[in-house]
């Protein structure tokens, strides 16, 4: 079973900076440091975001001190063999860095790590593409993401590939999905609420590979799901503190700006404010550091398919209000910690 290519890319807008900055917040800890472990950098055809762009947020205020790049069909080699061509997102996330590096050695390690594609139901056979990534990443590839987030509306669209439902069982990608932990990579699991027992069994199945759940699991809030936001926490909250129970998985905590959560931000005449962010998340993020601990959970900006509704200074805000509660350990872990320690990372 593989996964099928059948329609363009997402586009992902992004609000317009003139409706941004009508909301406008003082720093909250601005020393605090920041991992920020789950962003993408892309062109066209979708609204371009990429080192330029992600640098001006991420020196908008909040120490950013190191970040990690995640899989979005990017720059992949257009020659060559088919199944290496995803190794050119590695390269061109590396070449990033190494731009950051030379023109800001000073200023954040943008994609430090790198979160790259490869076709797990390709079987063993992926071993060659996982070997190339990590021979192309040079020391900065950390793992692959095979985002298996389906739904039977096809409002709830989320990724270039549309994947099978319960792609995560298949034989193929099992096979493939057991080369990466001998070659000391993770896996970035995108799948939505309703999809969470899937990755508790692939977990307790494969339980020495490290495996990250990408926005708290997608908890959705349009389509079938509008207006049904308790129904669908009960649901989601319950495959949560199942997952946990697993050591090998962490949780990014974020993601929630996506059209899909429902919350309609970037309708709003003026974008929300850290403290109303962090209203509408607190039964999530409380549920996900209560279930996995803060040694196993960590925020993320989703930048920039998250800037549709809101700044990335207000994001951070947000972040912080939400760990106002916890020590200052359990705050170096959500913030910089569990990331650097989850990705191998070298916090500057």
């Amino acid at each position: 079973m593989s996964q099928a290519e059948t329609k363009p890319k997402p586009m992902h807008p992004i609000a317009s900076e003139e409706w941004l900055a009508k909301t406008q917040e003082e720093i909250l800890e601005p020393d605090l440091p920041i991992v920020d472990p789950h962003h993408h950098l892309w062109g066209d055809p979708r609204p371009q975001y990429l080192l330029e762009e992600f640098l001006a947020d991420a020196t908008s205020g909040h120490n950013v001190r190191s970040s990690i790049f995640v899989d979005c069909t990017e720059q992949y080699r257009k020659t060559g063999p088919e199944h290496l061509r995803s190794v050119g997102e590695t390269e061109f996330a590396l070449s990033v860095f190494k731009e950051a590096q030379r023109r800001y050695p000073n200023g954040p390690r943008v994609c430090e790590g790198i979160i790259s594609y490869a076709d797990l139901c390709a079987g063993a056979a992926v071993r060659e593409v996982l070997e190339a990534h990590i021979e192309a990443g040079e020391g900065h590839f950390k793992g692959i993401r095979q985002s298996t987030s389906w739904d039977a509306d096809d409002r709830l669209r989320t990724t270039a590939r549309i994947p099978p439902a319960r792609l995560l069982y298949d034989e193929k990608l099992r096979e493939g999905f057991a080369q990466l932990a001998p070659l000391g990579l993770t896996f970035d699991s995108w799948v939505y609420f309703h999809q969470l027992q899937d990755v508790v069994d692939l977990a307790r199945d494969f339980p020495d590979t490290t495996i990250i759940l990408d926005h708290i699991g997608g908890p959705l809030g349009i389509g079938p799901y509008e207006g049904k936001r308790e129904e669908v926490f009960q649901v989601w909250s319950r495959g949560i503190r199942e997952l946990a129970k697993s050591p090998n998985v962490h949780v990014k905590i974020g993601g929630m700006g996506m059209r899909i959560a429902g919350y309609g931000f970037h309708e709003m005449e003026t974008p929300p404010g850290s403290q109303h962010l962090a209203d509408a998340w607190r039964p999530y993020v409380e549920t996900c550091i209560e279930a996995f601990g803060a040694d196993r959970a960590m925020f993320e900006s989703n930048f920039s398919v998250d800037k549709l509704g809101y700044s990335f200074p207000v994001l951070w805000n947000a972040f912080k209000r939400l760990a106002a509660g916890c020590s200052e350990d359990e705050k170096t872990q959500l913030f910089s910690g569990t990331a650097t320690r989850v990705y191998n990372l070298t916090l500057a």
